[in-house]
């Protein structure tokens, strides 16, 4: 017997392509027209490019060694941004914090200048993407509002198409952050008492001069120097033991070279200073260390058995941070 069709209550539904497949709800029927749910069709594909892991968010643009760090190792420091084509009518200036108010994301100040923090959490993997659209939606916000989270769509614009890719990138450290106010002496109330909370929370950071993406930090029983490279991770672990076999990976009397930390893509050497040395201090020592591992990045010999040591024990210390 032949099986019964059932009646089709109306046509069959458009096909849509690709491109046009809009978002709805996950449990929704696709758009496309497949009779599935959207989440087992247009929306895993969506989902997929939505959370996908860019391991290097900030590769191209200037200073990545100085964007790694303000977001993952400096409490409080800014640095203005160029825009491709200017900035635009109503907004006199774009400034990345490494963190705002609430944890804001973005914020449009009453002047119309645009904050935008860096040290957030974010939707997807590319943390490019959704600071770009961030800052998108900052340029289009009320003048004194901030901007809060949203969906990044997947296909969005990154800072590497809205950053002028031939401008300087230039953090300053701060010791606090009174850059949140235009006005922090006047500040009062519960402002007030959260930029008290907030420097009181902070630990004293310098940029090291000269070389980017190294910061000093203190600590409360010894001091710390954090050094965001650019230099390919295998070819850097290699430098460094054979400068630690060499004994020349310190920075001078009681200090020592005690691991390295891996943040978006980049490695970050960490030394133990005396509680004694400020950022002044071991600036020249850095600077001079960065001369022994330039000899040694351009090395090419198979390592020592002693330095293949040395290059496990790095290894085994190093902590991935993102």
């Amino acid at each position: 017997m032949a099986k019964k069709r059932r009646p089709q209550s109306q046509a069959a539904a458009p096909q849509i392509k690709d491109g046009e497949v809009p978002v709805v709800g996950a449990r929704e029927p696709c758009p496309c027209g497949s009779g599935r749910r959207y989440k087992a069709c247009h929306g895993r594909a969506a989902a997929h490019a939505a959370t996908a892991l860019v391991q290097r968010p900030f590769e191209g643009l200037p200073g990545e060694c100085d964007w790694v760090a303000l977001r993952e190792l400096v409490p409080a420091a800014t640095a203005e941004l160029t825009l491709k084509g200017g900035l635009p009518e109503g907004v006199p200036s774009v400034t990345l914090a490494t963190v705002l108010p609430m944890a804001w994301p973005a914020l449009r100040r009453d002047n119309g200048a645009i904050m935008l923090g860096l040290q957030n959490d974010t939707a997807s993997g590319d943390l490019s993407r959704d600071l770009a659209d961030i800052l998108q939606r900052a340029l289009t916000a009320e003048p004194g509002t901030p901007v809060t989270a949203a969906r990044t769509a997947p296909d969005g614009p990154r800072l590497q198409d809205l950053l002028d890719p031939d401008a300087a990138f230039e953090p300053t450290v701060h010791t606090g952050f009174e850059f949140w106010v235009e006005n922090p002496e006047n500040a009062t109330g519960e402002v007030a008492a959260s930029l008290e909370r907030a420097n009181a929370a902070a630990i004293p950071t310098a940029r090291i001069p000269g070389l980017e993406g190294a910061y000093w930090c203190e600590a409360p029983d010894k001091n710390h120097l954090r050094w965001v490279t650019g230099y390919p991770e295998e070819q850097l672990l290699d430098a460094l033991a054979r400068l630690h076999v060499a004994g020349a990976s310190s920075l001078g009397e009681g200090t020592r070279l005690v691991g390295s930390f891996r943040a978006h893509g980049l490695v970050v050497p960490v030394w133990d200073l005396p509680s004694s040395m400020s950022a002044d201090d071991v600036a020249e020592p850095a600077a001079a260390f960065a001369e022994r591992l330039a000899k040694a990045l351009a090395e090419d010999a198979p390592l020592s058995p002693e330095e293949r040591r040395a290059r496990g024990g790095l290894t085994n210390r190093q902590v991935t941070l993102s």
